[in-house]
């Protein structure tokens, strides 16, 4: 079983076109079970495809950004609780791994010819860096992931506010006019509470969009400056073959003469 899973991890180190044959090639050395479960393997799309080989080929950024998303997570749900948290901070990690991930990714997915939406690829890289739990095996991903919003935080506690102290015994009047009072001091205390934490939803939401379009113009300049890189370096291999050409005809031109 080992070897199995050996070689299906490989298949998803290989270039997104040989996915295929190659797991076409593997179902076939196989029989029963194994044969048929390696014949349903989806073949990924680009996107997740990418991130797989930043799984495989880039671990420690892969691990940077599990991790920096974790410290993000629990920032969040301290702050809800009411905890001394370091959001900014927690918020500026996580960015800066999302934008190293997403142009390591873009590097290796062209290496093999590939080029990811950058767009598609930094929300997966997001989704992923955040998500508590994967849906698919690290390195094995074969579909996009979309960020949770903060419905994922559901559940959490709000801080609560202190329970209003138990009144003294009284006359059965003053009983109820001072029961009263506490009912509409609760409900005004309940009705606070709610305004808080719909004013730290949208404030978090708002802190999220923000996050995502800055994630979304990281990506486009890490794309921009890797096509640039790429440009370059046909531009010194174009004045490399124009100089051997140079040379040729000079030579030629020579031995002409002579």
């Amino acid at each position: 079983m080992a070897s199995i899973e050996s070689e299906v991890d490989a298949l998803y180190q290989k270039p997104l076109n040989e996915f295929t044959p190659a797991r076409n090639a593997l179902a076939k050395t196989l029989s029963g079970a194994d044969a048929a479960r390696v014949r349903k393997l989806p073949k990924p799309t680009v996107v997740p495809w990418a991130v797989n080989q930043l799984y495989w080929h880039a671990r420690p950024l892969y691990d940077r950004l599990r991790a920096a998303g974790e410290r993000l997570r629990a920032a969040q749900i301290a702050a809800l609780k009411g905890r001394s948290a370091d959001l900014r901070g927690a918020t500026e990690t996580q960015r800066k791994a999302v934008a190293d991930a997403v142009r390591k990714t873009s590097e290796l997915a062209g290496h093999a010819g590939s080029h990811p939406n950058a767009d598609e690829l930094t929300r997966t890289l997001e989704a992923l860096s955040l998500a508590p739990e994967l849906a698919e095996e690290p390195g094995r991903l074969t579909r996009p992931l979309q960020p949770a919003g903060f419905e994922a935080l559901a559940g959490v506690p709000i801080r609560a506010t202190p329970p209003d102290e138990r009144p003294p015994k009284e006359g059965p009047a003053r009983s109820n006019v001072r029961g009263a009072r506490v009912q509409v001091v609760r409900e005004g205390g309940a009705r606070a509470e709610r305004e808080a934490k719909e004013r730290q939803t949208r404030e978090l939401a708002e802190r999220r969009r923000a996050e995502a379009e800055l994630h979304r113009a990281e990506a486009t300049l890490a794309r921009a400056t890797a096509t640039q890189a790429q440009a370059r370096a046909a531009l010194e291999r174009a004045d490399a073959q124009v100089a051997v050409a140079e040379r040729a005809v000079a030579d030629a031109r020579r031995a002409v003469k002579t």
